[in-house]
């Protein structure tokens, strides 16, 4: 894995995953000062499915595929991750071993906290458990809500909604967002062929009036967008 020293903003990096609301400052700080932050090149395979786990990885910034092989060698896209996402922590549970494969996508700049150090906290603050089940249930309430989208939502209104996840709080105006340089994963996240892909993306421009230049996305009108992406959607954006 290559990997290259970077200014350490791991305090920063972990208060904005939201696990340590409520803990006590001194924990998060001392969590913190045994993580390291480290510049990670595209293409590096961090672990593969069943490799015994070592960190919880959050996300500075960059692109992270998650994905398992299927029995004819193909690759299953499980999520693309992207700035505030972490993950790997789920295997501090069961057999102690990562459940999928996890590929650099775009170049990553990412904390790594030790699963050790992580599971001591744990055991000795319960509010951090109780976080981390919350988190889990957001993330089940999204697939729920990503098979809801599969049915009721064409292509381009999926796409729309992958893009409103990107998007900051509270700005609605000349908002620039960045996707994977490889849309492909995009695609296979979205359950499409690249194919179809390039068509939803065509038709998405022209209806929600965005720009894409390369791997940039310019939303002029945040409102115009969610009024295309979200009329399907038993959800209103924000996602709660």
């Amino acid at each position: 894995m290559q990997l290259q020293s970077q200014p350490d903003n791991s305090f920063d990096s972990i208060i904005a995953t939201g696990l340590f609301d409520g803990a006590d400052e001194a924990v998060t700080q001392s969590l913190a000062a045994g993580t390291s932050q480290q510049f990670i090149k595209k293409g590096t395979v961090l672990f593969i499915q069943g490799d015994e786990a070592k960190y919880v990885y959050i996300i500075h910034n960059g692109w992270i595929k998650l994905f398992n092989e299927t029995l004819d060698g193909d690759e299953a896209i499980v999520d693309i991750l992207t700035t505030g996402d972490y993950f790997g922590d789920s295997a501090m549970f069961g057999n102690q071993c990562y459940t999928f494969s996890a590929e650099v996508a775009e170049d990553v700049t990412a904390t790594l906290i030790p699963i050790q150090q992580f599971r001591n906290i744990i055991e000795e603050h319960p509010v951090i458990a109780i976080n981390m089940l919350s988190n889990m249930s957001r993330r089940r309430k999204q697939q729920d809500m990503e098979l809801e989208h599969r049915t009721l939502q064409n292509a381009p209104q999926r796409i729309g909604c992958f893009m409103l996840r990107l998007c900051p709080e509270g700005v609605t105006k000349n908002i620039l967002i960045h996707l994977p340089y490889d849309k492909t994963l995009v695609a296979a996240r979205l359950g499409m062929q690249p194919e179809t892909f390039s068509r939803a993306l065509a038709r998405l421009k022209k209806e929600a009036h965005i720009e894409v230049q390369g791997a940039t996305v310019h939303i002029s009108d945040l409102n115009e967008l969610t009024t295309y992406s979200c009329s399907a959607c038993s959800s209103s954006y924000p996602c709660e």
